[in-house]
């Protein structure tokens, strides 16, 4: 189904069901906002990547309006909600300052209940490594999308995930990624340890030729 979205690019990803601040501050986005807010419409956040917009997003509704400055300028918080694909492309809309376009919407087909214990086992050795607490809710759909930023994954593979339809897919990408990285922390942390050792008084126990 093809509906219309104003569009508000940024050199990130945003995912179904994430939340994300926004300090608006150009002409162009302060109209796109006030509108949104006025009418209670969503508008789209399509990934800018490598200085361009390869065409996929995430349409996102403003659940926030924390400031309004006296220049215009504000600070939202938002939720992403569902992902398009860009079929058309505006800019500027016409009468607007900002862009825009028709978009397909994907709903990211939660194919698996529940994620796969494998993502669940390397979750917990990769935040162990990191000795940094995260906090994450299998029980929550759409799992991928709730941890796809917090595993490390750079720009352009983030994007990647957000294109793929599958929940199941998105998982195993995960787990690739995961299996991936693990054993470069797990050198870290060693190398980590060494340095640490380096300097202090150590009891070596003797060894026997």
């Amino acid at each position: 189904m093809d509906s219309f979205l104003p569009f508000f690019p940024l050199n990130l990803v945003v995912y179904p069901q994430e939340n994300l601040n926004l300090h608006i501050f150009e002409p162009r986005y302060q109209q796109l906002i006030t509108e949104c807010m006025e009418t209670d419409q969503p508008f789209g956040i399509p990934t800018f990547l490598n200085s361009k917009l390869p065409g996929y997003g995430t349409e996102v509704t403003v659940t926030t309006l924390h400031k309004r400055y006296d220049d215009g300028q504000m600070d939202i918080s938002t939720q992403g909600q569902r992902v398009f694909r860009i079929e058309t492309f505006e800019n500027p809309v016409a009468g607007k300052l900002y862009a825009g376009g028709e978009v397909t919407y994907f709903d990211g087909e939660a194919d698996l209940q529940k994620p796969l214990p494998e993502l669940l086992e390397l979750l917990a050795t990769f935040y162990d490594l990191l000795t940094t607490p995260v906090e994450y809710n299998p029980e929550v759909p759409l799992f991928s999308f709730q941890i796809a930023h917090k595993v490390g994954l750079p720009l352009d593979e983030e994007y990647h995930l957000l294109t793929i339809a599958l929940e199941s897919e998105r998982q195993l990408l995960l787990i690739q990624h995961l299996r991936k990285i693990i054993p470069v922390v797990k050198e870290i942390a060693r190398t980590k340890d060494r340095i640490r050792m380096n300097g202090h008084f150590k009891n070596l126990d003797p060894l026997t030729f």
